[in-house]
């Protein structure tokens, strides 16, 4: 068994947060370990001025983390699932999902803000905004970069009226106070993986010692979720989004499609047991885009 382990980073407060999840697991599941937390900010981090798409989408929150497991100054690294591209480098595979959070999207109104039809609302996702738009068609969406406590600020120096939010970061800051509003995913499905936290090292790494921190259920609605947003080559400038909610054996996938080249989309739903959580996604995925019932 390894005698010592280096846990990377993002440097954020939320990041930093998530990974002690591991780091405190990995203390507390094998006795005399020494578990190290390495930050670092990435390349996402630093460019907070342009939109993901301007610059290069997701990759650029992982970039310096997986040179750094490369490197072997990491053993594993911590990340927001939805953060990762879709495509995952063979060397440095997924290693697990934790248990999920609240998958949802959460409304923060500024202190002394009201629920209007014209709300300001600080949002820089594609995917948010247009299924916004279903529910508040004369909210005026504005992008918004930085770390969760960054556009916290900028709600609460007032150039928003709200945040639109992964539900589960606020949670795990402790901030769930500052929830308005929860959106259920049947008005705004989460983005993929939205709520789950992966575990990322090299294809060598010795998965038994994160038994007890991987979760089944997770690892499965995750393989569903992005699965679907893969087959129809979803990036950080696509709106293309899946949420997967399961019942025993049964998985029911929620996707939605979007078509470039008018701006239209469409939502469908398909329902499978957990060994066909991929072709789930990718039926689901195809059916969407033929314009068809799954």
């Amino acid at each position: 068994m390894k005698e010592r382990i280096i846990v990377g980073s993002r440097e954020s407060q939320l990041a930093v947060v998530q990974s002690m999840t591991v780091v405190d697991f990995l203390k507390s599941k094998h006795a005399g370990m020494d578990v190290e937390l390495l930050t670092m900010k990435t390349t996402g981090d630093r460019i907070l001025d342009r939109t993901l798409d301007k610059v290069g989408g997701k990759g650029l929150f992982v970039k310096e983390l997986d040179i750094a497991l490369r490197e072997h100054r990491a053993d594993v690294t911590v990340h927001s699932l939805k953060d990762m591209p879709m495509e995952v480098p063979q060397d440095l595979p997924i290693l697990c999902c934790s248990r999920r959070e609240d998958p949802r999207d959460a409304l923060v109104l500024r202190a002394g803000a009201e629920m209007k039809p014209n709300l300001i609302i600080g949002s820089s996702s594609l995917r948010r905004a247009i299924q916004l738009k279903t529910l508040f068609p004369d909210c005026e969406i504005r992008p918004v970069r930085g770390n969760l406590q960054t556009r916290l600020r900028k709600l609460d120096e007032g150039q928003f009226d709200a945040l639109v939010l992964a539900a589960a970061g606020l949670k795990r800051m402790g901030l769930e106070n500052r929830i308005s509003r929860y959106f259920g995913v049947d008005e705004i499905i989460p983005a993929a993986g939205q709520g789950i936290m992966a575990v990322q090292g090299r294809a060598d790494f010795d998965r038994a010692l994160l038994d007890g921190y991987a979760d089944a259920d997770a690892w499965c609605a995750a393989t569903a979720e992005r699965a679907f947003v893969r087959q129809l080559d979803g990036g950080c400038t696509s709106p293309v989004c899946a949420h997967a909610a399961l019942d025993g054996e049964s998985v029911y996938l929620t996707g939605l499609y979007w078509e470039e080249s008018d701006g239209s989309w469409r939502k469908g739903s398909i329902e499978g047991l957990r060994g066909e959580a991929e072709k789930l996604g990718i039926t689901l995925a195809q059916s969407l885009r033929d314009g068809r019932e799954a």
